[in-house]
């Protein structure tokens, strides 16, 4: 590689970076307003048109707001938690393709930092950090309440990003690929002649359980345990303040566009969608963008609409119903892999009958295990 083309890779860095900036911007407005609208309230006003500028507003406070360190906290890892919080989720960020290239200075400039023959287990590394920064963050601040909050998220984070693998198991056993441009690529074409041959159809059952566990990973309504107001005065992050603080709060937002970034990636065709001569290079990022938005808003519409579920259901919801559907899904996307190659169509609808029975199996067994627990309910109540 030349001097250029390290000028050219710093260039795409830096433009990723001020992208996701901008980004955290318009998500964060965007939720206030959608919940706002769901609750009939007008939202932000002030700053800005409509109230657009009110996270600028917000992060020039906290940055000008004193940032203290508590008397009995370990200051080095006091000090590392906020940007564990940060960092991961932009390298998360790095190997997804968010356009397809443009042409500069006789190059073919790719809208991705590093096309990784590793993407997916990268990812994976790299989401699994944002535990750290969260357990780290309430065990240095020397006080208790943090202390339970980071409990909580080690036990709730560790549990679904099980199931979040499970999933990009199944996308990895489909599409037999770890790249995430060779993923994007292989959802090209249509199925039926009108219908986009995105993952997301074949994958639907992977879709949802990866959506379900991003939820938790990112510390999301209703999994919000770990800085759940009401119980643990804002949980893992109550000893900060400051630009520390604003770190830690952006970090929760920054864990969400990865998270939707990586499900269009590999469930929604990434950057992929019909589009004009006009400016081709454009109108992907502008897709990306989209899909990303449509993902955000179903978040803030179950943060906006569901409760906060208890802390023994939020952990046997992920270990009794969200691993097992996860284990069966990559059973069944290995019987749809394999059969039609060494029996034909009859492979196939061997496959089909396979995963209907299994599913009608894990259906029942949860059933009968369920009426016991129903019973005894009905039984002690008065």
């Amino acid at each position: 590689m030349g001097w250029l083309d390290w000028m050219l890779l710093l260039a795409r860095i830096v433009l990723t970076f001020f992208m996701l900036l901008f980004a955290l911007v318009i998500v964060i407005w965007l939720e206030r307003k959608f919940i706002a609208d769901m609750q009939t309230r007008p939202g932000p006003l002030r700053a800005g048109p409509r109230g657009v500028l009110i996270t600028l507003a917000d992060g020039m406070k906290l940055f000008f707001k004193e940032s203290f360190v508590p008397t009995l906290a370990d200051r080095p890892v006091y000090l590392i938690a906020p940007i564990l919080a940060v960092v991961p989720a932009f390298l998360a960020f790095s190997v997804i393709p968010w356009g397809t290239h443009v042409t500069l200075f006789g190059r073919e400039i790719p809208f991705q930092i590093a096309d990784l023959n590793i993407g997916i287990l990268w990812v994976l590394a790299m989401t699994s950090m944002t535990v750290y920064a969260v357990v780290l963050a309430g065990w240095s601040s020397g006080s208790n309440y943090p202390l339970l909050g980071s409990v909580r998220s080690s036990a709730q984070m560790i549990s679904y990003e099980v199931g979040m693998g499970l999933a990009l198991i199944s996308v990895l056993m489909f599409t037999g690929h770890l790249k995430m441009s060779e993923i994007v690529a292989g959802q090209g074409g249509y199925y039926w002649g009108f219908v986009p041959r995105w993952n997301f159809i074949p994958q639907f059952p992977a879709f949802l359980l990866y959506l379900i566990a991003g939820l938790a990973e990112t510390n999301r309504p209703p999994f919000d345990l770990p800085e759940a107001e009401s119980e643990l005065v804002a949980g893992f992050h109550t000893e900060y303040s400051g630009w520390r603080f604003a770190m830690l709060y952006l970090g929760e937002y920054l864990n969400t566009i990865t998270v939707a970034a990586i499900a269009t990636t590999l469930f929604l065709g990434g950057w992929r969608g019909p589009h004009p001569s006009f400016l081709p290079w454009l109108w992907p990022i502008a897709w990306f963008a989209l899909k990303i938005l449509v993902i955000f808003y179903v978040y803030v519409w179950i943060r906006g609409t569901m409760p906060r579920i208890r802390y023994d259901r939020l952990m046997a919801f992920g270990w009794k119903l969200l691993i097992p559907l996860g284990l069966f899904w990559v059973l069944a996307t290995g019987t749809i892999v394999l059969l039609p190659g060494l029996y034909g169509s009859r492979g196939r609808l061997v496959a089909v009958g396979l995963i209907v029975g299994i599913g009608m199996l894990l259906l029942l067994a949860a059933d009968v295990l369920e009426r016991p627990r129903s019973r005894s309910r009905e039984g002690a109540s008065p």
